[in-house]
């Protein structure tokens, strides 16, 4: 499981597992509950360098990032890391 600490956005932290490059159990601390749990149930089982690069750059009002562009930037991490071990 990873824990991601987000900036500039209402929710505080992004956790979730990648396995098999899929996204599973996605959660969000704190935000807009409601659409957040919606992007929680569509990114399940979603191929995490998909999903990274769909929401990455999405904003939220006059804010320079949004809940899902931080998530798309915890996803690329993770990605990297993960691409990094298997070599």
């Amino acid at each position: 499981m990873y824990e991601y600490t987000t900036q500039g956005t209402c929710s505080a932290k992004i956790r979730f597992d990648i396995r098999d490059n899929k996204v599973h159990d996605l959660s969000f601390l704190g935000g807009c509950d409601g659409n957040l749990k919606g992007i929680s149930i569509l990114a399940e089982g979603m191929d995490a360098a998909e999903l990274s690069k769909r929401l990455k750059g999405v904003r939220c009002g006059s804010k320079q990032t949004s809940c899902p562009d931080q998530l798309a930037k915890a996803l690329e991490l993770v990605v990297k890391e993960q691409a990094k071990g298997e070599h």
